[in-house]
């Protein structure tokens, strides 16, 4: 049970100034219609209406707070406020006459003018009553709507976190082993390169590991790790790599997913360049146009006939771009002639781009 101290405060918010001034209103309005046939002065009546109608008030308040058990609260709230209409007449008349039974009882007029209240109190409290409780369920009701809707955005949000974190763990290990197969067959074939590219790989990972699961990670710091993989690759393939990165300063600041762009570029350099006997060039280019922002990978290498399917890396990332910025996310495969291929990433700026 509530304490009384709490309950009473609870009595008292729920005399909210709104239902206090309609409640004036109403009695003002009434009156003046009543007041033809009435011997009392119009002022007179309304106080005497706004007493009993506030009485009315505080009961009805007062059985929302204490329903009886086992009883609805709309029902305790009609109940108490059919009661109290006679009871706060009655209280009135008699202290207009001392308390004074006889008195009350042996003047017409006053009889006739309880009744005339009461009656009219009885038809209009509990129609006012059950407006107010229509409302208070029809706020209810949208409060819980409310509560619905902001549960579910909550809970898709914790889905969409899950979901990035999944596809990180999955791109993590498949970037790292990708990496490190390359070592491996520099190693395993004598090259004189293997330890300067081990070198390299180790500066590389150093530095890029911390950002391989940054949730603040932007275009600008995604095409510097694209970099340093692509320095990384042309150690391994000097003869047959070649690159150039060009990202709009505009576009640096802007949030973007972690390793989507090594993503893109891993998959040039591994079924584009690698099978083309000549090798190739891979341009990394972010722009804006027509308000959206755009990033491609694009090389000259073996193209889309001669690609082998690139497996989980395209895949997962397009997945991460419907999660990270919605279904207008596109990730576009296109061929570049005489041959290669080119993947662009077409979004809308999260915010402002200046």
């Amino acid at each position: 049970m509530p304490a009384p101290a709490a309950t009473l405060r609870q009595f008292i918010a729920a005399l909210t100034p709104r239902r206090l001034l309609l409640m004036v209103a109403l009695v003002v309005v009434i009156s003046a219609l009543i007041s033809p046939i009435f011997l009392t002065s119009y002022v007179g009546l309304v106080w005497r209406l706004l007493l009993i109608a506030t009485l009315v008030l505080m009961a009805f308040t007062a059985a929302g707070l204490w329903p009886v058990p086992g009883v609805p609260r709309w029902v305790s709230q009609i109940v108490a406020v059919v009661l109290a209409v006679p009871l706060a007449t009655l209280l009135l008349y008699m202290g207009l006459v001392g308390g004074e039974w006889a008195r009350f009882t042996g003047n017409p007029g006053l009889v006739r003018g309880f009744i005339v209240i009461t009656m009219l109190v009885l038809a209009i409290a509990p129609l006012l009553a059950l407006g107010v409780l229509y409302r208070e369920r029809d706020a209810q009701a949208r409060h819980q709507q409310l509560e619905f809707a902001l549960e579910k955005s909550q809970l898709e949000r914790q889905a969409l976190d899950a979901q990035l974190k999944l596809l990180h763990a999955q791109i993590e290990p498949h970037f790292l082993f990708n990496t490190l197969a390359n070592v491996q067959a520099l190693v395993e074939s004598g090259s004189p390169q293997a330890a300067p590219v081990l070198r390299s790989l180790i500066a590389y990972l150093r530095a890029a590991m911390p950002r391989l699961d940054d949730a603040q990670a932007t275009l600008g710091h995604e095409a510097a790790l694209a970099r340093a993989y692509l320095e990384l690759m042309h150690m391994r393939m000097p003869d047959r790599l070649r690159f150039t990165i060009d990202i709009a300063p505009e576009l640096a600041a802007l949030r973007f997913p972690a390793m989507a762009l090594l993503t893109l570029v891993e998959n040039a350099v591994r079924h584009g360049i690698d099978p083309a006997e000549q090798g190739g060039t891979i341009e990394v280019r972010a722009w804006l146009a027509q308000g959206r922002a755009n990033a491609s990978v694009s090389d000259t290498g073996a193209g889309l006939r001669e690609t082998a399917e690139p497996g989980t890396g395209l895949a997962n990332l397009r997945a991460r771009l419907q999660a990270f910025y919605g279904a207008g996310a596109q990730l576009e495969l296109s061929e570049v002639r005489p041959h290669g291929v080119c993947a662009t990433i077409r979004f809308d700026p999260p915010g402002p781009v200046a």
